[in-house]
């Protein structure tokens, strides 16, 4: 049986912070739309803010549907399964937000991660105001063994200047799937 929390709290922090991968999940408004779910991780690029307030770095890619959905409604969830260790799912859920690369605060968003990694490929800063912590047991996530990060995302765009990195973002990820605006 799960159970909700009145905060991010010392054992869930630690839990948190331990896993490697997490998961984002937004939907449109109405009825109608896409409900997305991306996989996220990397070391360095999320951090717990408080009891009620967590963010994570938002790099260029191929789509852009949790910006889209968060100017939309700013619903999302963030899902933390244990893939070793005894079974656990935790779940945040809250009000987003997201400050472009582009906008005035984004500097000020990305000082609040103590040790980012490369940073170059950074579109924007999402910053999850938590109103609902719980968990649940995760008996059927299954065990799987963490053997290294990726640094493919970061050597794709280390290849790629300041401005063509705002090309991709006016070419790629100036809409959702479902046509929605993202910057």
């Amino acid at each position: 049986m799960g159970k909700v929390y009145p905060e991010i709290d010392g054992r869930l922090r630690e839990f948190i912070a331990a896993q490697p991968v997490f998961f984002v999940a937004t939907a449109p408004s109405g009825s109608e739309g896409h409900v997305n779910v991306s996989p996220k991780g990397m070391t360095g690029t999320f951090v717990i803010l408080g009891p009620h307030r967590v963010a994570y770095l938002d790099y260029h890619g191929s789509g852009a549907e949790t910006i889209a959905h968060l100017r939309d409604n700013g619903r999302i969830t963030l899902m933390f399964c244990a893939f070793d260790g005894p079974p656990k799912i935790v779940r945040l859920h809250g009000r987003g937000s997201s400050v472009a690369v582009t906008e005035a605060g984004y500097a000020d968003r990305l000082a609040e991660f103590p040790a980012p990694p490369d940073v170059h490929a950074v579109r924007a800063v999402i910053t999850v105001e938590v109103e609902r912590v719980s968990d649940s047991c995760g008996y059927a996530v299954p065990l799987m063994d963490y053997r290294a990060e990726r640094d493919l995302l970061l050597t794709s765009h280390s290849r790629r200047t300041a401005d063509d990195l705002v090309t991709y973002r006016a070419t790629k990820n100036a809409a959702s799937i479902d046509g929605l605006p993202v910057f």
